[in-house]
């Protein structure tokens, strides 16, 4: 009799550490609603991203003598450090979140001046904002993996996973 002889699944071989990444995250969330993951993980990355632009940055006199200190604050070096990271691990792709982050600033200083003229603070738009892309992401993603493992990854490594779907689509190298 010959013993019988299993297949080990091989796991693939990865040129990259950012190809391994998107390889989980396909397996995880590869077959759920991609469009409702990129509505709220928008969401929850504009309303966590207006919140820590609002947290008062230190008046610094040298800033103050150089007029540039309305140009700089904690989301400046929240900004500084996802893009870095992202570009750490796929450069044309980090790019393009840069985009929608300068897209997303934009819409944050618009939000300061409706609060300035008499509107809803920008901290309780944020906040609900954020409150929504983050539980609606999480129902969303629960209903295809329902381990909370993986969602930490969605959360981190998801804007530059989705992107990396579109210039699949387009047939864009990343």
């Amino acid at each position: 009799m010959k013993k019988k002889e299993f297949k080990s699944a091989k796991k693939p071989e990865f040129a990259r550490p950012v190809e391994r990444h998107f390889y989980e995250l396909d397996q995880a969330y590869g077959a759920g609603n991609l469009t409702a993951y990129a509505i709220f993980l928008a969401l929850a990355f504009f309303g966590i991203m207006g919140l820590i632009w609002m947290i008062p940055f230190p008046q610094l006199d040298f800033l103050v003598k150089m007029n540039a200190h309305t140009f700089l604050n904690w989301g400046s070096f929240f900004i500084a450090i996802v893009v870095y990271c992202y570009l750490k691990l796929a450069p044309t792709l980090s790019y393009a979140v840069l985009f929608c982050i300068g897209i997303m600033s934009y819409f944050i200083v618009q939000l300061e001046y409706v609060e300035r003229d008499g509107g809803p603070t920008v901290i309780l738009v944020c906040s609900i904002l954020a409150l929504i892309g983050l539980v609606g992401l999480y129902l969303s993603t629960k209903k295809v993996n329902p381990s909370n493992g993986m969602f930490g990854k969605l959360l981190t490594i998801g804007p530059v996973w989705l992107w990396s779907k579109v210039f699949d689509r387009l047939k864009w190298k990343y």
